[in-house]
């Protein structure tokens, strides 16, 4: 049998689980998660590599219509020029809730022309599980998907046939990455998301939006690494809410992330916070770039 290599798009509107997806079909955690939309704001690479096949999997933002700031308007951009250099894209969707955004992607989709492997996700949430058939109907009425697999992200239900799916649909070549490797990017990004999922899962409404995090510092010493994180907020108010009553709050997120970090890095972290204030940084294209949200 050919091997098969090639890169895999985990495509969809916010918040249908592609990251959970992604650490799921790897086999490890490497995308930050939680129930906010765009929690996810850029390309990440997952390596899968089998016997038979490399499949770089194309975690992306969600693809959305609403919100008219620099923000949102990056997040689309890098999402679709993921689709646009990918072999495969896997179209993920919430089982039993189709709706105008699904639809939005549809349609960039078939502009683009790659094959499309519909993953429907979270069917564990769907009870009787019988209710899913007219679903699954309906997206089988649509002309042109190479597959349709319903799936659990959660639990893994039916992940390995969304593998089997794609890696069939990979062109014919050799691996493009070391059989160890993972991901192309490095450590002192995935710190500064872990930093990121914290905040995120901790503090409700627009907060996580107005949130960016930048590693100042990382550096190797004996016993540990060293690391030096700024929490940027948009606000005064932002910052007073993410330090806490007498710093309760900023120390508890902190903890917590850099257990996150040490598991990560597999050895001991030393982490120091810093909240700074950057007016609208969500709204200015300048403020994104230096922050790393650059094209």
């Amino acid at each position: 049998m050919a091997h098969r290599a090639g890169y895999a798009g985990l495509v969809g509107r916010p918040n249908v689980g592609k990251s959970t997806l992604l650490n799921r079909l790897l086999g490890q955690k490497l995308a930050i998660t939680s129930h906010k939309p765009q929690t996810t704001r850029h390309r990440i690479l997952g390596i899968r590599t089998l016997a038979e096949a490399q499949v770089v999997y194309v975690d992306t933002p969600g693809l959305h219509q609403r919100g008219a700031k620099a923000m949102n308007q990056y997040l689309n951009r890098t999402a679709r020029a993921a689709i646009a250099d990918v072999d495969v894209v896997v179209f993920v969707v919430a089982a039993g809730a189709w709706t105008d955004e699904d639809a939005a992607v549809l349609a960039n989709l078939r502009r683009n022309g790659r094959p499309v492997v519909v993953a429907v996700n979270k069917v564990d949430e769907v009870r009787p599980r019988d209710d899913l058939l007219p679903f699954l109907a309906e997206l089988g009425e649509r002309d042109g998907f190479a597959a349709i697999v319903p799936l659990s992200a959660r639990t893994g239900e039916n992940c390995d046939a969304l593998e089997r799916e794609v890696s069939r649909l990979l062109p014919e070549g050799p691996p493009m990455f070391p059989e160890d490797q993972v991901t192309d990017r490095p450590e002192r990004f995935f710190v500064a998301e872990l930093l990121r999922e914290q905040i995120t899962r901790r503090y409700h409404k627009e907060l996580p939006y107005a949130v960016a995090v930048e590693i100042e510092r990382f550096e190797e010493r004996p016993g540990g690494v060293s690391i030096g994180a700024v929490i940027w907020v948009e606000r005064d108010s932002q910052r007073a809410i993410l330090i806490g009553r007498q710093g309760s709050a900023l120390k508890a997120t902190a903890t917590a992330a850099r257990k996150q970090m040490a598991a990560l890095l597999e050895r001991p972290v030393h982490l120091e916070v810093w909240i700074k204030v950057k007016k609208s940084w969500s709204s200015d294209e300048k403020s994104l770039l230096q922050l790393g949200y650059g094209d």
